[in-house]
């Protein structure tokens, strides 16, 4: 049966297959893979692949419609079953750091890339299916992945792009129609659960870890070739390769490091396991497993029932980015030659990171953006000084903020802010916050802005609805019952996280007491 034209359309570019060097075996079998960037391995075939959800924005990225011409045929080619003319799959080898512990060979366990595929305004935009079955890097796994954990990459990679994130996207989400078993606290209790695969795309999906394996096996002629096709590929602004290039391109993924990690500290998310080989260099989200939202303002929180130690906790992420970094400067050094000069790069990670960091806060807070820093950071400081006496939702808190204006009286004010509240704040800490207020109230005083352009301005920084873990959770047990329904609409009110939108209000409001504790909404571990 031929392909329906608008997936026959589809062009993939082999830049990145004949640039660099290749498995020579093409078996999926788990082994160690040396001298290659990646090994050719076709997906493999499910039973009986239906198509659940399709992202129409990610879809016009590649030249796709609304919706596919034949649903049919896309969930057969977005599970593997079919191939694209063009499309010759692969899995990537890298290594990593997990949790402080470098980890050696780790790769593309259980995602396989069709290509490149070229976007619809020419972007080079790979097309991965996470979830495929087995590659040469599953090790001990099986390659696949379960719905419970597609569902939430889906709904979280489309949502953090309407958030102004950058990210991964993700186009379609498709049931297998088999069973995967899965173990989700690795306690003993491992269960069936229904297969699914989501097709994730992105400009790369090249990470820290792909440069720091061959480093590792002192593979240097490797390293310079992957470091070279990055650059000339993804980073073409910065010249022909050379030492100083090198340098350069490490200086411009510090800078993206920096502006992702103030993202997500904007928009309370917590990655969750930013191992080495979870940090993109092109600054992007990617690889979401058990990832979590601030409910309550919780500066030490992390959803990761596997980082018992809180390394990779919401207030962590900055410094643990740093910390990767510099793992990526110790590979890239032979090809730099300049232990100084990438030093200088990470001390400007962390003054990027405090300026873009800043500037979000001053919109959160509706702040002018110029003028000394240290006032503003001790705002800031007492502002979540204020939000260790009660637990506060900070997305409400925010969102509620910029409906105080400076004629706004105290008590006034405190109730306009009360749906923040988990629990009813004691006579310390509403005096805590009328005190805060007061001097926010004052500094916004001095300001010229009308309060109109103050007010979009910080609604523009301050989601009125983010894909909180107990609405993914909902969308996951209703889909396990064969209920679509809760998905469609949480991933249509997503498209306009920063838009009031009334019919959606259930969805943006505190997280209700049943989740506090629920697996999936407070605790998850990698297999999430």
């Amino acid at each position: 049966m031929p392909l329906p034209a608008d997936l026959a359309a589809l062009r993939f570019d082999p830049r990145f297959l004949r640039a660099l060097p290749a498995d020579p075996l093409d078996l999926p079998q788990p082994r160690t893979v040396q001298g290659a960037v990646y090994s050719f391995c076709a997906p493999s075939p499910v039973a009986a692949p239906r198509l659940l959800h399709w992202s129409a924005d990610c879809a016009a990225l590649l030249g796709l419609g609304a919706l596919p011409v034949d649903a049919q045929a896309a969930a057969e080619v977005f599970v593997g079953n079919r191939l694209l003319p063009g499309s010759q799959p692969y899995a990537t080898c890298y290594g990593g750091h997990q949790f402080g512990n470098w980890a050696g060979q780790l790769g593309d366990g259980r995602a396989t890339l069709l290509g490149t595929v070229i976007g619809a305004d020419g972007l080079r935009l790979e097309v991965q299916l996470k979830g495929a079955g087995l590659t040469p890097y599953s090790r001990h796994a099986d390659g696949r992945a379960v719905l419970r954990s597609s569902i939430r990459e889906y709904l979280c990679s489309e949502a953090m792009h309407h958030l102004g994130v950058p990210t991964t996207r993700a186009l379609c989400l498709v049931g297998t129609g088999e069973a995967v078993v899965r173990d989700m606290f690795y306690d003993g209790r491992a269960r069936e659960e229904p297969g699914a695969i989501v097709t994730r795309v992105a400009e790369s999906f090249l990470r820290f870890g792909h440069y720091q394996l061959p480093a590792a096996r002192e593979d240097l002629g490797l390293l310079r070739q992957l470091v070279d096709y990055t650059i000339t590929t993804h980073f073409p602004q910065l010249g022909s390769p050379s030492q100083e290039v090198y340098l350069a391109w490490f200086r411009e993924v510090c800078e993206r490091t920096a502006l992702l990690m103030a993202h997500w500290l904007r928009v309370g998310f917590v990655h969750g396991v930013m191992n080495t080989d979870n940090l993109s260099v092109l600054g992007l989200t990617i690889d979401y497993g058990p990832y979590g939202w601030l409910d309550a303002f919780e500066p030490g929180f992390t959803p990761n029932t596997t980082d018992r130690g809180g390394r990779y906790a919401y207030a962590e992420q900055a410094r643990v980015a740093g910390w990767n970094l510099s793992c990526l400067a110790n590979a890239l050094l032979p090809l730099v030659g300049d232990i100084g000069a990438l030093e200088r790069c990470l001390d400007a990670y962390g003054e990027a990171f405090e300026r873009h960091y800043l500037a979000m806060l001053r919109d959160k807070l509706g702040l002018p953006q110029d003028g000394p820093a240290q006032p503003d950071f001790e705002l800031v400081s007492a502002l979540f000084a204020c939000f260790a006496t009660v637990d506060t939702d900070m997305t409400i808190f925010y969102r509620a903020l910029a409906r105080i204006h400076v004629e706004t009286e105290r008590e006034a004010a405190l109730q306009i802010l009360a749906p923040a509240f988990y629990a009813e704040p004691s006579t310390q800490a509403r005096e805590a916050f009328a005190n805060w207020l007061g001097a926010w109230q004052a500094r916004i005083a001095l300001t010229p802005e009308p309060a109109a352009a103050r007010v979009a301005r910080m609604n523009s920084a301050n989601p009125w609805l983010i894909p909180r873990n107990w609405l993914a959770q909902n969308a996951i047990k209703a889909a396990e019952a064969g209920d679509l329904s809760v998905l469609e609409r949480l991933m249509t009110a997503i498209r306009q996280p920063c838009t009031e939108q009334p019919e959606f209000a259930d969805l943006a409001g505190r997280r209700p007491d049943w989740a506090r504790n629920e697996p999936g909404c407070s605790a998850l571990s990698c297999s999430s």
